[in-house]
């Protein structure tokens, strides 16, 4: 493990990377109940063969992001990506299941092209450094208002647009209750504290069941959180992943449309990983002195590869998870972490029924305390400086949250970061790679107000 993993470089142990790589799987394993509710209805898939895809593809991603980059960070098919894959593209847009998954191992092809070339690789790193801490925070207020609104602490309001949620109601009250535990739990330094409130709020949930306080919602997927351990239950996941469902004809009849799908899977994969990537990496202590995270390529070659082994499986784009800062949180520092998360996807095949019963509000306990770790790097953006660095930090940090989506996030920041410094006399301090950027944001907009995209 040393040699591989260089433990005691990265101030860490066995137990520890144990420790975190499970809490990382639980905080982010919603995604094998959600990914088959999105795909699975799809013609020409099935829930069981995306759920095999999603825990497969998630494996295999992760593992690669061990053993090509050594850093505690777990991917998946990703959130947002995947809505956008059923509803969009195969919805609004009409396009079938085998196009999506065409375009998804195409992007994931030019993810590996522009790894090659460190075109990612440089994006990551030359981000100003008051960019990167407002990304960082902002990615922590969007896993707070992610983890309020899926426990429905925080809930919509057609005349305030967002209020409290139902304070009787047995998920908002163990959610916050977890919270608490969480806390006392990292007061006293206890080991595994973010893991074990996960567990201690699953308990507190299988009371409320029993005692008939909390009602499970068929509507929302959600049976009970006690788990079933029928051989029917188990044997229900078993299904072969759809295996090259791919349609490379339909390029020919539509090509600008094809492209289309192609740019927009690429657009949000490449700045939500980076992203996503930054902000695990600050919190980690991974970056270096001078700001820039070492072995990124091998980190984005992860990322790409998973893209690509995931459309080969039948799932969205396979992309690096915000939730691996739990893991972070809990002391994950090298790859072990995620040698540890991808065991338990594969395990997690076998035995779907007893994480499947991991309840929302048993997680959101963690997400908000991430949330609330990952937004303490406000602390070191510079609001007194340059004007681009401030203004565009605080872009970043409000546009995530309050538009749902990092890649929004990060848009706004740099943009505002590039366009102040021209105004400012100061257009030497912008790189090649941020002059890219904008030249993909402005594409991006203009697609958006077409309706396009």
């Amino acid at each position: 493990m040393e040699k591989l993993f260089k433990l005691k470089e990265n101030n860490t142990n066995v137990k520890t990377e144990i420790i975190a790589g499970i809490t990382t799987f639980l905080a982010m394993s919603y995604i094998l109940a959600v990914n088959p509710g999105y795909l699975g209805g799809l013609p020409g898939a099935s829930s069981a063969a995306v759920f095999m895809a999603t825990a497969l593809s998630a494996a295999i991603a992760t593992l690669c992001m061990a053993f090509f980059a050594n850093y505690p960070v777990a991917l998946a098919s990703g959130m947002g990506l995947n809505a956008f894959f059923a509803f969009t593209v195969c919805g609004s847009m009409g396009y079938s299941y085998e196009v999506a998954l065409t375009a998804i191992l195409i992007e994931g092809i030019i993810f590996m092209l522009l790894s090659l070339f460190k075109f990612r690789e440089a994006l990551v790193n030359k981000i100003p450094a008051n960019l990167k801490f407002g990304i960082t925070a902002g990615i922590g207020l969007f896993i707070t208002i992610i983890a309020l609104i899926n426990a429905k602490i925080v809930v919509a309001d057609p005349a305030t647009t967002v209020a409290l949620g139902n304070l009787a109601s047995a998920p908002v009250v163990l959610a916050l209750v977890g919270l608490l535990i969480i806390g006392v739990f990292q007061h006293f330094k206890v080991p595994g504290g973010i893991l074990l409130g996960i567990i201690v709020t699953w308990v507190l949930g299988i009371a409320a069941e029993l005692i008939g306080w909390y009602v499970p919602d068929p509507a929302n997927g959600v049976y009970s959180v006690i788990p079933s351990l029928t051989w029917d239950s188990i044997k229900a996941n078993f299904a072969a992943p759809a295996l090259f469902k791919f349609d490379f004809a339909f390029i020919g009849k539509n090509i600008a449309g094809f492209a289309l799908v192609v740019f927009t899977f690429l657009y949000t994969d490449i700045f939500d990983t980076v992203g996503t990537l930054i902000g695990v990496a600050e919190k980690g202590n991974l970056l270096d002195e001078n700001g820039e995270l070492p072995k990124a390529k091998g980190a984005l070659m992860a990322d790409a590869v998973g893209t690509v082994v995931g459309a080969c499986l039948g799932t969205s784009t396979v992309t690096s998870y915000v939730e691996s800062s739990a893991g972070v949180a809990a002391g994950g520092r090298t790859g072990l972490t995620a040698v540890v998360t991808a065991v338990m996807f594969l395990i997690a095949i076998v035995f779907a029924p007893i994480f499947l019963a991991i309840p929302g509000f048993a997680t959101t306990p963690a997400m908000l305390y991430v949330g609330l770790l990952m937004l303490s790097s406000i602390k070191k953006v510079d609001f007194g400086g340059d004007a681009a660095d401030t203004i565009g930090a605080f872009l970043a940090i409000i546009m995530m949250p309050l538009t749902y989506s990092i890649a929004n996030g990060i848009m706004f920041g740099m943009l505002a970061w590039v366009i102040l410094k021209l105004v400012t006399g100061k257009a030497k301090d912008i790189s090649a790679v941020m002059w890219v950027s904008v030249v993909l944001f402005a594409i991006y907009i203009g697609l958006k107000a077409a309706g396009l995209a």
